[in-house]
């Protein structure tokens, strides 16, 4: 039997000098609803002094058969009925409510008792009690519970089954001294392609897919390996180890294997591909925790095409990402970063011929973040856009800022960048436009450079920005022109007017002959189409003398300079300009 904790029950005696009422207490006790009797106790010892046929039926179909098998079995003794009558009778700390189960199986039947204290007579102590036959409700109960812990579709557990399930596993005692410890894994495997498959098909071929990967998900299960469908396309497993990771990648192994097969849909036979991520189960970790972190390894998964398995420090690293996105926003919106300028040097004269934007950010709290870490974070958030808005409009204003103290128009132009996620879904020509006329430039002072994977990811669209660029007679620059895919095609067709060599090429050009070409053969290229050149990563007063003998136009570098603040840019123009002018 199972009871449930009771509660402190109130004073249980009623006042001695009560009326009678005990000539007539089975006429009451028949007038009631439910199953009730009168018990008595005295000297320890309890027994039934009347009771109503709805109490003697409760008491036929339980175990104990009889009113003789009630007052053997369960008056007396130390079970739990009498244990709990006992203990309420005796004033004890218990309440008048206690529920049990009798029987087991599918013959279990669930009561709830429930006592009221009567006037005592002498020493006799006397109280009512019901019996309430909770079968059908905890039935119920439990139907309702398994509908809301199985999947309608595929008729696995849920995610909220699979949460206690881990729970379970986690809960599951350690091994006996000298046998193999059981250890425990969570894979979850995310079926790849899924929603275009939903879409061109409809979804009763989604939904005849997804079931036919449940069930070969399930052949590929080992026994005592625990299933459940977890999201739309998401099924987690839980496996139990014996030699550790080798047993959990093996587990991922048998489930690739099984979907290497094509999945048979109407006339088409469809390749169905599943990333798997994996997290081992620590001792007393939350259940959550675990299931989130073989997410996490899924998406990692999907990147490297690959089953991974959860690492903490990847972890560490993609909270530092979404504590720097929510830090950048917060940055942009106080208007916390600031703009260096790196010169761009003419490697005839020397002069200055330009200068790049590079945005900084020095955080109150971490000090120096680098570009390397934020822009990436900037670009898979969307605040790329806000960024760059907020560094076109920065670049043009510290532009004509410095036109306003030289009180001239100077000689040299701003290169700003743009990322191929600002070109995809930013209005750019609508952006450079108003920076040109907010801050009064003509459109040949500004540079806008732009990396090989924005004109590769959608061409048509680079071509109409560019040509919307030039139409504002701004100087179109190609960034790192070298690591990627560019097509000689795109060199032809579209209007470039600056091919930036990658600094990867111009640093090995002292010892690599290989770099040397590659940079020659830059450079006759762009003579070739017109377009003027921009080494970047010059370090050194041997690879600007090479450039320049090779007939490259600017460089930019350390050896120049590193990004300097807008007060010291246009004091550095100054003095290249007079050093030029005494050389």
């Amino acid at each position: 039997m199972q009871a449930s904790p009771p509660r402190a029950s109130a004073r249980r005696s009623a006042p001695n000098d009560a009326p009678p009422l005990w000539a007539d207490g089975p006429v009451l006790l028949a007038a009631l609803p439910i199953a009730a009797a009168i018990l008595e106790y005295e000297e320890e010892r309890i027994t039934i002094a009347a009771y109503n046929p709805r109490f003697e039926e409760t008491v036929t179909i339980s175990t104990v058969g009889t009113l003789e098998g009630m007052n053997a079995s369960c008056l007396q003794g130390d079970g739990l009925i009498a244990s709990h009558l006992r203990d309420w009778f005796d004033d004890c700390a218990v309440g008048p409510d206690l529920e049990f189960r009798d029987n087991s199986g599918v013959a279990a039947r669930f009561y709830r008792l429930k006592l009221a204290p009567l006037p005592t007579r002498g020493a006799v102590r006397r109280a009512l009690v019901s019996v309430v036959d909770r079968t059908a409700e905890v039935q119920a109960e439990r139907t309702l519970r398994a509908e809301m812990l199985r999947d309608s579709l595929t008729g696995l557990p849920n995610r909220l089954a699979f949460t206690e399930m881990i729970e379970v596993a986690g809960r599951m005692p350690e091994a006996a001294e000298g046998d193999l410890a059981t250890e425990h894994a969570v894979l979850v495997v995310d079926m790849l392609r899924f929603s275009r498959i939903n879409e061109s098909m409809g979804s009763l071929a989604g939904d005849e897919l997804l079931i036919t990967f449940a069930r070969r998900l399930i052949s590929a299960l080992r026994s005592g390996d625990r299933l459940a469908r977890t999201g739309g396309n998401e099924f987690g497993i839980i496996v139990a180890l014996r030699r550790g990771m080798a047993d959990a990648l093996k587990a991922a192994s048998r489930i690739q294997d099984a979907m290497s097969a094509p999945f048979r849909l109407s006339e088409l036979e469809i390749k169905v591909e599943c990333a798997i991520g994996l997290a081992i189960m620590a001792p007393g970790q939350d259940a959550e925790e675990l299931f989130r972190n073989a997410q996490f390894a899924v998406k990692q998964a999907k990147a490297t095409g690959r089953p991974q398995v959860y690492e903490p420090k990847e972890a560490s690293l993609a909270r530092r990402r979404f504590s720097i996105e929510t830090e950048l926003r917060r940055a942009l919106d106080r208007d916390a970063l600031n703009l260096f300028y790196q010169p761009l040097i003419d490697l005839k004269t020397g002069e200055v011929s330009g200068f790049e934007a590079l945005a900084r950010w020095t955080h109150e709290d971490r000090g120096e973040i680098s570009p390397s870490e934020f822009i990436p974070v900037a670009e898979e958030s969307g605040l790329i856009l806000t960024l760059g808005r907020w560094a076109m409009h920065k670049a043009a204003t510290t532009l004509a800022s410095w036109d306003q103290e030289a009180g001239e128009t100077l000689p040299f132009y701003v290169g700003v960048n743009l990322s191929a996620i600002q070109v995809a879904r930013d209005d750019i020509a609508g952006m450079v436009g108003g920076a040109l006329r907010s801050s009064g430039l003509a459109g040949e002072r500004l540079t806008l450079e732009l990396t090989e994977s924005a004109i590769v990811q959608d061409p048509r669209r680079a071509t109409r920005v560019f040509d919307a660029l030039k139409a504002l007679n701004a100087t179109v620059a190609m960034d790192d022109f070298g690591t990627g895919y560019s097509s000689l095609a795109y060199l032809q067709r579209l209007p470039i007017d600056v091919l930036k060599i990658d600094r990867s090429f111009v640093t090995g050009m002292m010892i690599d002959p290989d770099s040397v070409a590659i940079v020659r053969a830059v450079l006759s290229l762009a003579d070739a189409l017109g377009m003027s050149t921009t080494a970047e990563g010059v370090e050194s007063r041997e690879l600007a003398t090479t450039l320049a003998a090779l007939g490259c136009v600017a460089g930019q570098g350390f050896f120049f300079a590193k990004p300097l603040e807008a007060s010291h840019a246009l004091d550095f123009w100054r003095s290249r300009k007079r050093k030029s002018r005494r050389s």
